[in-house]
């Protein structure tokens, strides 16, 4: 009887040794499926919107950042199998000038398409919640530029980033999830310098970055008229979209961002409603120039944007290189409720550097060529985490695929065949910046120090009763925005917490 006890005992021993080693191996899953703020659900209010646009919770996503306008649309696949807007977020802070990243440490928010995988998600980001936008993509790399860490997270603060409140980046971080769960293998995240209107694009005319802006448009363009995620694929140093292999070829296309492209055919249909939206806008565009559109002015060291909601709520706010819209001043939307809380340590760019306002004549005066600043390189390593999301994906049948764009139904139509040919990269992507002799700042992607673990949740500003917001918010406790306790160097925790 003693025997068999002391058996007994040594089997369960072993077996609860064996649970903590498997519990080392997988504690990224372990710590996501207990990480409250990485699993708070979508709220009810966004539920009802999905259900009102004929989308399903766990459908595809897809992801627009414009920076002049400091918003960020977050579209949703309905059952016709289209794309249709389901909410529009006001971005709180970004960083640099309207224009790609070009080198690590420039505090340059990223330009371009982006594949947003389950592994770049990070539930334990020490502004919150984040994901990466996957900067450099091949096309960045084939150019040479370099970046990490550039992420969409929250805290309203960013060196490099798209930075929204914590209960938005919750929500759209919850949205991301749940098209995971629903058989998403990554989700597209477009990132624009504005809006690709004809007004935008005469307005920017003299901007060194018009060659790169050109190519991403015609990106931008595909969605516009087919409601559909473009196919990306890089070559010859440029973007790609929509490319498929013509029909008498019989090997499947291999693109190289270095190397020729490829023959490839675009269908009829895309092809000619992308080309017929391209004219129309190309003669507005020089309507507008005729009729003595003003020229934005290229700006040297700015400082980045801020929507209007949030500026307004600032002392001494500013929208910076962010416009109001509409001809609203921020005192028209003082009174308008902030979607989220603004964290005490935030601060507003430093004034609007360009105005479709100004007199004509100072406006049509030749741009200035940019003199960007020098600033400190980012410390953190790029790392990515292959976490409960991949594990789940790879269960499902959906690991170990090519993420780079998400297959879209088939379009009917007949193939245009388009000859590959070489062109030359935009005239902007090869300047090298300048030094800045102001004394550098800490980098973005530095980890911030940890004090105190701060309360997991925070409402939701969907579910939250409209309120007028006073002038300046009051300031947060001193505790880190996104805290998280010091744990273990290997340890999943202190893995993802020095990410933003």
């Amino acid at each position: 009887m003693i025997c068999r006890s002391l058996i007994r005992a040594l089997i369960t021993s072993a077996a609860l040794a064996a649970g903590v080693l498997l519990a080392g191996c997988n504690s990224d899953e372990i710590s996501l499926a207990h990480n409250a703020k990485a699993n708070q659900p979508v709220p009810p209010k966004i539920v009802a919107d999905m259900a009102a646009k004929d989308m399903d919770l766990q459908s595809p996503m897809l992801v627009r950042l414009f920076k002049q306008e400091a918003e960020l649309e977050v579209w949703k696949q309905d059952r016709s199998g289209r794309f249709a807007l389901l909410k529009t977020y006001p971005i709180c802070r970004w960083s640099g000038d309207l224009g790609p990243k070009v080198r690590e440490g420039d505090r340059q928010a990223p330009e371009g398409f982006y594949s947003i995988s389950p592994g770049q998600m990070n539930p334990q980001s020490a502004y919150y919640l984040s994901f990466n936008t996957g900067y450099p993509n091949a096309f960045d790399k084939a150019l040479g530029r370099s970046g990490s860490q550039l992420m969409v997270h929250g805290d309203c603060s960013s060196r490099g980033c798209y930075a929204m409140t914590d209960e938005q980046i919750a929500e759209i971080y919850s949205l991301g999830r749940e098209s995971f769960f629903g058989g998403q293998r990554a989700f597209q995240l477009q990132a624009y310098p504005f809006k690709m209107t004809p007004m935008n694009m005469a307005k920017h005319r003299n901007n060194p970055n018009m060659p790169f802006w050109k190519m991403i448009k015609e990106g931008y363009d595909h969605f516009e008229v087919t409601r559909q995620e473009p196919k990306v694929d890089f070559c010859e140093k440029k973007y790609v979209f929509d490319a498929a292999k013509p029909p008498d070829a019989t090997k499947d296309l291999v693109f190289d961002a270095s190397a020729k492209c490829p023959a490839y055919v675009i269908p009829d249909e895309v092809a000619n409603a992308v080309r017929d939206k391209q004219q129309t806008d190309q003669a507005e565009i020089a309507q507008l120039i005729a009729k003595g559109a003003p020229v934005a002015r290229v700006n040297a060291g700015s400082d980045g944007g801020m929507n209007r909601v949030f500026a307004s709520k600032l002392p001494d706010g500013s929208t910076g290189l962010s416009e109001g819209g509409d001809g609203q001043s921020l005192s028209l939307v003082a009174l308008s409720r902030a979607p989220g809380t603004i964290p005490s340590h935030v601060n507003p760019p430093r004034g609007p550097v360009t105005s479709p306002e100004e007199p004509l004549a100072a406006s049509m005066a030749p741009a200035q060529a940019p003199t960007p600043a020098t600033r400190v390189a980012s410390a953190v390593p790029n790392a990515q985490s292959d976490g409960f999301f991949s594990s789940l994906a790879r269960k499902v049948g959906l690991g170990g695929a090519d993420t780079t764009a998400t297959a879209q139904p088939p379009i009917p139509a007949k193939p245009k065949v388009v000859e590959a040919k070489r062109n030359p990269p935009p005239r902007s992507e090869t300047s090298a910046p300048k030094a800045d002799p102001k004394p550098s700042t800490p980098a973005a992607s530095e980890t911030k120090q940890i004090a105190a673990a701060r309360p997991p949740l925070k409402p939701s500003p969907s579910d939250t009763s409209a309120a007028p917001a006073a002038a300046a918010p009051a300031p947060k406790d001193a505790q880190v925005a996104g805290s998280q306790p010091i744990l273990p160097p290997n340890s999943f925790d202190n893995r993802f917490s020095a990410f933003k």
